[in-house]
């Protein structure tokens, strides 16, 4: 009999592909969920629905694209239909028989009844896209109100990447994304850092009630800050390669093909002047053989002006987010996103284009998937802090202490990286740091004030009232003094699973000093 799994699946519902993994609540690593007739491999299938009506079975997956050729398939073929879910901007084909969202509906029901029975769902997490997300959360709430699990989670998909590429809180990234059937650029800035709260999953269901409308918890969504992209993806790459052999040809046998030699010469193995086979049907029942090489296939990507077409993208994105203060120096990472990323030629592009920023290239098509996840974990147990911690600095200009944020309330632990601090001498010659943790005693909270015998809320909220640890500060010896305003210490605080404040110490040139135990937070 087939071991049973309990635990968390992800869904990223994307325009071309859908990817399904599942973390069992005693493993650390994610199953790619393979379903057969559905997945076109492990994890991975195909966003494609084929319905005729009703009284017919329909089809979704890879037994749906089998049914492309079929008559009538502009009509019973439904495909793309992820990106008009929430968008009112972009038209819906009048052709299609359901309608994006039913599309979408039908998609879903449709995986989900067929979910191999040894993965016992404790949890589902589902992706948004940000740029269309209040349209597409609320279909998302009235499809959860059909699917039966008792907790559902939700999470934007850049938020999400950035969990699967593990970059801090607070980072600015840009993402890349080159799918079946689109571009995609994006500026996006991530929740928390600079001691704020990290971003987590939002609950739409909970032990089985709907709590979308009713939980308190706010929506912490990426920011973005520019954004574009066209209509031009993998697929037409596809075509292109087709039609340097055969103009004008589009079975979908041959675009089938290029699709798997175009994979192929995306391998880093692969050596830029060997030539390949790839057989091509010219006629319907003729099949003639051709060759591609690397340096072939780069050349039918400059043909079709593609770098061209990413420069122009890149070159809105940019001014999109100068309009917004945002300079490619702030970018934290770089990230490649879908399977035409892994195109040498693209990797090279976009490296040469902003030469100073890590580029960072995940598994393309379930990053987003494996990240969403890791924001709603299975193995690890977090927890929710009700009060804030802050440490206690010494203002020079105001000749006065004051508090820092360091963990705030409503941040969970135990924390996944530490809170960086940098801290500079206070006064000439300092020879010894003390660090002081106060923490939040009475949150800001808006006065209750009587304006002719009526309550109103004051504008002024009150201030944040901090007390002082009654534990004993830790004092920090250095080897060398120090100048007042001078960096001297780094300091990495983390809270860890038995609920204690630890920090560890480096003077400026990374020197450990060492790691020490501030106290419990309880």
């Amino acid at each position: 009999m087939e071991e049973s799994l309990s635990g968390t699946l992800a869904i990223d519902l994307g325009n071309t592909n859908t990817v399904v993994a599942f973390q069992d609540q005693r493993e650390i690593n994610s199953i790619l969920v393979e379903i057969p007739n559905i997945s076109s491999s492990p994890g991975v299938i195909p966003s494609a629905v084929w319905f005729e009506e009703p009284s017919k079975i329909p089809k979704i997956g890879i037994s749906a694209l089998k049914m492309r050729d079929n008559s009538n398939s502009d009509i019973f073929f439904h495909s793309n239909f992820k990106r008009l879910i929430g968008n009112s901007v972009e038209k819906v084909s009048q052709k299609n028989i359901l309608k994006p969202n039913e599309c979408g509906e039908k998609f879903f029901q449709i995986l989900w009844a067929n979910i191999p029975q040894k993965y016992n769902i404790r949890r589902l997490v589902l992706t948004a896209p940000i740029d269309t997300y209040k349209g597409y959360r609320e279909w998302l709430v009235k499809l959860c109100e059909k699917i039966s699990v008792d907790e559902i989670a939700l999470v934007d998909e850049p938020t999400a990447a950035s969990f699967g590429i593990n970059v801090p809180f607070g980072s600015k990234i840009m993402t890349l994304d080159i799918g079946g059937s689109t571009v995609d650029m994006n500026i996006v800035k991530i929740e928390g850092g600079e001691g704020k709260s990290g971003p987590i999953a939002e609950l739409l269901k909970f032990k089985g009630n709907d709590v979308s409308s009713i939980s308190k918890q706010k929506i912490r969504c990426a920011e973005i800050i520019a954004k574009t992209g066209s209509k031009i993806g993998g697929k037409d790459i596809d075509q292109w390669i087709v039609d340097n052999f055969i103009p004008g040809n589009n079975f979908i046998n041959n675009l089938s093909k290029a699709e798997k030699i175009k994979c192929k010469l995306s391998s880093s193995v692969i050596k830029y002047e060997n030539k390949y086979p790839i057989k091509l049907f010219t006629e319907q029942n003729k099949e003639d053989e051709f060759y591609l090489s690397k340096e072939i296939f780069e050349k039918i990507l400059n043909d079709n002006n593609l770098l061209n077409h990413l420069n122009s993208l890149l070159k809105d994105l940019l001014n999109q987010a100068r309009g917004k203060f945002c300079t490619v120096d702030e970018l934290n990472a770089i990230v490649l996103v879908g399977g035409g990323t892994q195109i040498p030629l693209i990797k090279e592009w976009i490296t040469k284009k902003i030469p100073k920023v890590e580029i960072k290239s995940p598994p393309p098509i379930e990053t987003i998937a494996l990240g969403a996840l890791a924001m709603t974990p299975g193995v690890k147990i977090k927890d929710i802090l009700n009060k804030g911690l802050s440490i206690r600095l010494f203002n020079k200009r105001e000749q006065k202490h004051f508090w820092h944020p360091i963990f705030c309330r409503g941040q969970t632990w135990p924390t996944e990286t530490p809170f960086k601090l940098i801290l500079q001498a206070s006064k000439k010659n300092q020879e010894i740091f003390e660090i002081i943790i106060g923490e939040t005693q009475k949150e800001r909270a808006y006065d209750v004030i009587f304006e002719n015998g009526l309550p109103k809320l004051s504008e002024i909220q009150n201030e944040e009232e901090i007390i002082k640890w009654d534990k004993k500060p830790l004092k920090i010896v250095l080897k060398n003094r120090s100048n007042i305003g001078k960096d001297t210490l780094k300091l990495f605080f983390k809270i860890t699973k038995n609920a204690d404040l630890l920090v560890k110490c480096f003077d400026i040139k990374d020197e450990f000093f060492g790691e020490y135990n501030l106290g419990n937070i309880f």
